[in-house]
């Protein structure tokens, strides 16, 4: 068997570049593929029935998933995020597996599953940011994780604890305990510009973060498409 032969380009925005042998085989999440090589097959699929099928479309991901498979000696497939951002690999084996936020998921090797990772508290899901469904990956072979921003890794020790803001947390180890606790105090909820709660996640296990949401990048973008339309309104009055 082949080793995975694959590069990441880029900066802020960033690419992943697969040089497969021949018989390799990389899936990727439906709309991510920037550009491949003849030697390339493309196959659109529900990555193991209906079930499977509507139980990505719960976790915010297609319904379809597309495998690329080299039929040459070699060929090479990319793959991008959906916005600017970072690409990271992890190593999903039986025995860890991983919870990760809608969207997070990119493209993964042939072993990989993706599915629907419910919460296990009643308060996480109702304030964690992502609802009660996160994204379980699981099985065994390496899988890409896309985010906004740049990548922070933690690994966290036995009873060791992090506290997180509920949009920063892009995925973390199935051994980590993960609960929503309130910001505490009034002046805090009210003035500190954090949110009401913040996720705690308690180790063992691997924990990433990252350091510009989507929805944050978003938020800022429509609040200065507001002014601006505001300005303009205000010149054209003058």
């Amino acid at each position: 068997m082949h080793e995975l032969n694959y590069e990441i380009v880029g900066d802020d925005m960033q690419a992943v570049k697969f040089n497969l042998a021949s018989g390799q085989n990389i899936r990727a999440e439906a709309g991510a593929m920037i550009y491949m090589d003849s030697t390339i097959k493309m196959d659109t699929h529900t990555g193991g029935g209906l079930i499977k099928g509507l139980k990505r479309t719960i976790t915010g991901e297609s319904f379809f998933i597309t495998s690329f498979t080299c039929e040459g000696a070699a060929g090479t497939v990319s793959f991008s995020g959906p916005y600017p951002g970072k690409i990271t690999p992890i190593k999903v084996t039986p025995e860890r597996g991983f919870l990760c936020q809608k969207d997070a998921y990119l493209c993964s090797t042939e072993g990989v599953e993706v599915s629907v990772g419910f919460t296990k508290r009643f308060g996480a899901g109702l304030f964690g940011g992502e609802g009660f469904i996160l994204q379980k990956i699981h099985g065994e072979g390496k899988v890409f994780l896309h985010s906004g921003g740049t990548m922070i890794k933690l690994e966290l020790a036995p009873g060791e604890e992090v506290r997180v803001d509920t949009g920063c947390l892009v995925a973390f180890s199935e051994s980590v305990h993960y609960d929503i606790k309130f910001v505490g105090g009034v002046k805090s909820a009210l003035f500190g510009g954090e949110g009401l709660f913040f996720a705690t996640l308690t180790g063992p296990g691997k924990v990433i973060l990252q350091t510009l949401p989507f929805s944050r990048l978003a938020d800022k973008v429509i609040a200065a498409s507001k002014f601006g339309q505001e300005e303009t309104r205000r010149g054209r009055r003058i």
